[in-house]
């Protein structure tokens, strides 16, 4: 009997102190975490997910976030008082013209086929004033000292060139030649036969005017080609 109630006290004490470790482990047991039931999606690309700052983390950053800049304006135009316009400068005296101005009785005057006739009136063996020259001197009527020859005259005329006159203002220099030949007119109008003559002038020999039997060297003289049919040409 003695061996059973000690084998039963013993069983008791046993169980008596697996309740009492059971209740203390059940006590200190750590406390679990309540499960979240939502549902998070991420809808963001990587990439930029990687690059780009969060909402939260611009939230929790404000002084990081960038500034939008200030627009600068633009300088304001300023327009003079008073409008000032560039006035070119007048253009310089015209000194030497290409051409002289002559009238209908002029260019008459200037055929210098009246020679006799106007020498026989002027008198004095005094050549004939039939205009004036570029720079206002005074234009005589021609005097040949020889007639140029159509060779000497057929080699500056243009192709096809038509029936007419051609007529220029010369200075004379020693030797009965002339010089600073310019063109005064032509008939008919653009067929180049004043430019034929200037051309040819060069092998021209014309007597220098006169003055009271003087010659005056250094004056101008007016000569005139006509052109006829098959390239004959007279001088005048």
């Amino acid at each position: 009997m003695q061996r059973r109630v000690s084998g039963l006290a013993l069983a008791f004490a046993v169980n008596l102190l697996l309740l009492f470790v059971l209740w203390g482990l059940g006590k200190f047991a750590p406390i679990s975490e309540k499960r979240s039931h939502s549902l998070i999606i991420d809808l963001m690309p990587e990439s930029r997910s990687a690059e780009a700052p969060t909402k939260s983390e611009v939230a929790m950053n404000p002084v990081e976030r960038p500034k939008p800049k200030p627009r600068q304006k633009p300088p304001p135009i300023l327009l003079p008082a008073k409008p000032t316009i560039a006035v070119p400068p007048p253009a310089p005296p015209d000194k030497a013209r290409p051409w002289i101005e002559m009238s209908k009785d002029e260019m008459a005057a200037a055929d210098v086929s009246n020679l006799a006739k106007a020498g026989a009136e002027s008198g004095a063996g005094d050549s004939e004033v039939v205009g004036h020259g570029p720079h206002g001197e005074l234009l005589y009527a021609a005097e040949w000292a020889r007639h140029p020859t159509d060779a000497e005259l057929g080699g500056y005329l243009p192709a096809n060139a038509p029936d007419g006159y051609g007529l220029i203002a010369c200075k004379t220099v020693a030797g009965d030649r002339v010089d600073d030949c310019i063109e005064l007119g032509q008939d008919p109008p653009g067929s180049h036969l004043a430019s034929a003559v200037r051309q040819a002038a060069w092998q021209f020999r014309v007597r220098p005017p006169r003055k009271n039997g003087v010659p005056l060297v250094g004056s101008w003289v007016s000569i005139r080609i006509d052109y006829e049919h098959f390239g004959r040409a007279h001088g005048f």
